[in-house]
């Protein structure tokens, strides 16, 4: 009896709809663990690299160990994989071959490619589909394929476009595919592996790999762009040449308010430039207006390091200042950032705000990190 593709058209197109939103719904966390994984290693290669430079062990600690945490966890994904069951055998069925290519001849086994009508048994309650694939066949049974002609084939329920010509059928297969006429099946039919789009993938991860890796290395972009002079410079014995020097600017107009992301570091280089040096004794920053002060002759563990410090963070203490200090609706606020107090401190930020209350601050580290509230 001959089995047809016609008869099924409707029930196919219904399906089609269904396995693409199933791919498309399957297809998002796969992104986005791939975004995941990738931005984080690619973090970890920049911090251990970063660290390296610096010579930071902690931060090579953190970038190594995580990159070894990656390592451990793809390898217990791995046999976790390979513990799982086998997936659902291949189901014999009887196909169309609606055209071949051969696309390679230069050994016995030549690459051909196929598109075929796959016709599943009745009781696999599926319809006649298309299908491109591509198998290599020896030059010996090549003859046995022609377009229009019936072939034998294995196919997974699970993945339909996971289809394999059988070249060596059993006899009853070969018998039922002699005597079958299929009906070549409609385009709209056609199926093809979801996952299938590689260069997609790996310009997503390629992407967030460089992505995690210029996170970390904006992070730390002040302490790696240092002239290597500069800290010898700083170390030079004090001389008649040394000087005090103050000098500060402002910033205008109604969007320019320093809270602006990236805006405090930029003014900051500027005013680096204008004193021919990093190394200052006091910072203060408000709204609009940046000003540094600073004495050539004093040591570095003396002064602050104009571009070691956290200024994407600094917009975060101003908003904490603002609204857990108790001073409603605070009219100005200021920052003023100075040395430690004692060997091996770190700077000293204080973030101070004026309303009709009064006036109130808290006091940071140079991580960001608040440690006094003074509240009002």
């Amino acid at each position: 009896m001959g089995t047809t593709g016609q008869g099924r058209t409707g029930t196919g197109e219904a399906n089609r709809p269904i396995g693409k939103a199933r791919s498309a719904a399957g297809g998002l966390p796969a992104a986005l663990r791939l975004t995941v994984l990738s931005s984080v290693t690619g973090a970890a290669i920049a911090a251990l690299v970063v660290g390296i430079i610096l010579e930071r062990p902690p931060v090579i600690g953190i970038g190594g160990g995580v990159l070894v945490l990656l390592i451990l966890l793809a390898a217990l994904g791995g046999r976790r994989g390979s513990a799982r069951g086998e997936p659902p055998a291949g189901r014999t069925a009887l196909a169309r071959i609606e055209d071949l290519r051969a696309t390679g001849g230069e050994t016995a086994d030549v690459p051909v490619q196929f598109r075929l009508t796959v016709a599943p048994e009745p009781e696999d309650g599926r319809p006649a589909y298309r299908v491109k694939i591509s198998q290599s066949i020896n030059l010996v049974d090549i003859p046995a394929f022609r377009p229009g002609g019936t072939a034998v084939v294995e196919y997974r329920p699970d993945q339909p476009w996971d289809v394999r010509i059988v070249t060596r059928p059993a006899p009853e297969w070969s018998r039922r595919a002699e005597a079958a006429e299929i009906d070549p099946a409609p385009e709209s039919t056609l199926v093809s592996d979801p996952d299938a789009v590689e260069g997609a993938w790996c310009l997503l991860g390629l992407v967030a790999l460089l992505a995690g890796a210029a996170l970390v290395v904006l992070l730390f972009r002040g302490e790696l762009f240092t002239p290597d002079d500069a800290p010898a410079a700083s170390k030079r014995p004090s001389s008649p040449s040394s000087r005090t020097f103050s000098t500060s600017t402002t910033v205008s107009g109604p969007s320019s308010s320093l809270l602006a992301f990236g805006r405090m570091r930029a003014t900051a280089t500027e005013l680096e430039t204008r004193v021919d040096t990093a190394y200052v004794t006091a910072i203060t920053i408000e709204d609009h207006r940046m000003a540094v002060r600073g004495d050539s002759a004093l040591p570095p563990g003396r002064t602050v390091h104009l571009q070691a410090l956290p200024y994407e963070l600094f917009p975060g203490l101003v908003r904490e200042a603002r609204t857990t200090l108790g001073v409603g609706d605070p009219g100005s606020w200021r920052i003023d950032v100075t040395p430690g107090a004692g060997a091996g401190e770190g700077p000293r930020v204080r973030v101070t705000v004026t309303g009709e209350e009064g006036t109130a601050h808290l006091d940071a580290d140079a991580t960001g990190r608040v440690t006094e509230r003074d509240p009002r």
